[in-house]
């Protein structure tokens, strides 16, 4: 066991998670990459749900073969650089679906080919393994239930009963659906996980192994801290036990709502882990999100400074079909003239993930963001998310610069080719979350374009 560092979500010694994380939040790291491996796949045609783990790893170059006589799979490395994963084909379906995707995560870290990497059980981890198996499963729930997947599941307030059920459906552990709840969640609420304390002076009190908050609530503070003496944590004796209370936290001034079930212990330990959401009872649900308008994104709302946000493609300067680009270069001509010259002066401003602003009137500037790949009838989508992400990012910045508010149509979702659930939480990911607002326009049912619109728009059904 190597020394540990304490981070935001709290103490982690295991070499192989510090070299993944560097100066980064293991836990921050290890979402980063899979969202990034998530998102190259989609850009490649992966799509869902259900979404293969075995087809991800075809995408991502990684041999998988079907082995029997091991438990579950393990990731084994073959030659200098590369590594394999061989599952047991015989186990169910849903066991088998989350082992691959289990070891999908595994080969994010640097060593992952220093040695035979196995899908432990709980009872057979020992020291720190825990982090690293911790680590994987969260990765492999990014894999199973990734960007876009969890949208129909973040009306109303998380509970644990909700937390369960996805449990089951999306074949993934305890841990990841809370974490990803609280990550997508617009209301103030926190996933955690806590443990036993067994020896010493506060041995039968509970400690918070991490703690993931939502953007709206500040809730990391407390990984690492002790629970109150007597806590409704203490009620989930067994693996499987749910109990529901409140609590007081120092630096909190209300009362928090918890909500929890026994998860499988920490090898060597006897008491079960209890893992579950905590919430802010009366605190309103004033987040900042994205705020859907019937209308046109060519007059945005408000008396502030504004952007106009759309995709253009990496293969022209110029804007053509039946875009919303064209609509822009016919209302604000400048739009597209700088942006010409701009992609002319240099090929390598046409890469994808570039931005290009141009400002159109005192208040208003156009965002050309290249995330299109070429452009006309295409098999597969030509949107890449992967790009979308970082020009939104960009976009975010920008923003916050002049202080303005970002509109936009349902970018991606025309001529691109692109699903709205998976840009709509690439957008609330990369505006809202930093603090800036965005608008979604729909045209009015009946105007001249709506029609033209909802056709452009891919069925999700």
């Amino acid at each position: 066991m190597g020394e540990a560092v304490r981070t935001k979500t709290g103490r982690w010694s295991n070499p192989s998670v510090r070299l993944l994380a560097g100066q980064e939040d293991p836990l921050d790291a290890m979402l980063r990459r899979a969202r990034e491996t998530v998102l190259r796949a989609m850009d490649k045609g992966w799509s869902g749900p259900p979404f293969d783990p075995i087809a991800l790893s075809g995408i991502l170059g990684i041999p998988v073969f079907p082995r029997a006589d091991i438990r579950d799979a393990r990731t084994v490395p073959q030659g200098d650089t590369g590594v394999c994963i061989e599952y047991n084909p015989t186990r169910p379906r849903g066991r088998l679906r989350y082992s691959v995707a289990h070891e999908i995560a595994h080969t994010l870290f640097p060593d992952c080919t220093e040695q035979i990497r196995n899908r432990s059980a709980h009872h057979e981890m020992k020291g720190d393994e825990w982090q690293l198996e911790m680590l994987c499963n969260i990765g492999a729930a990014e894999f199973l239930m990734p960007i876009g997947s969890l949208q129909r599941h973040l009306i109303g307030e998380p509970t644990i009963n909700r937390v369960l059920a996805m449990r089951s459906q999306f074949d993934v552990s305890t841990e990841a659906v809370l974490i990803r709840l609280a990550q997508m969640s617009e209301r103030p609420c926190g996933a955690f996980v806590a443990s036993r304390v067994e020896r010493g002076t506060r041995a039968g009190r509970y400690r918070f192994d991490y703690v993931i908050s939502s953007r709206t609530w500040a809730a990391e503070a407390l990984g690492g801290e002790l629970l109150p003496d007597q806590s409704v944590v203490q009620e989930c004796t067994a693996i499987g036990y749910t109990a529901k209370g409140e609590a007081l936290f120092s630096g909190f001034k209300e009362r928090v709502h918890i909500e929890c079930v026994g998860i499988p212990p920490y090898p060597g330990s006897l008491y079960p882990r209890v893992a579950g959401l905590m919430s802010s009872a009366t605190a309103s649900d004033d987040s900042l999100s994205i705020t859907y308008l019937k209308g046109s994104a060519l007059e945005p709302r408000g008396d502030a400074a504004k952007i106009i946000a759309h995709i253009v493609s990496d293969a022209t300067p110029n804007w053509g079909g039946r875009s919303f680009a064209v609509a822009v270069k016919q209302k604000w001509p400048d739009a597209q003239r700088e942006f010409r010259t701009w992609a002319e002066s240099n090929r390598r401003h046409l890469a994808l993930g570039q931005v290009h602003l141009v400002r159109v009137s005192d208040e208003v500037t156009v965002a050309n963001m290249v995330c299109q790949k070429g452009y006309g009838p295409s098999a597969q989508p030509r949107i890449r998310y992967a790009a979308l992400e970082e020009c939104l990012k960009k976009l975010a910045e920008a923003a916050k610069q002049v202080k303005a508010s970002v509109h936009m149509p349902r970018i991606g979702t025309g001529q691109a080719g692109g699903a709205w659930f998976i840009v709509e939480e690439l957008v609330r990911s990369a505006l809202p979350n930093a603090g800036v607002s965005a608008f979604v326009y729909d045209l009015p049912e009946g105007s001249p374009n709506q029609q033209k619109q909802m056709e452009l728009i891919p069925s999700l059904a």
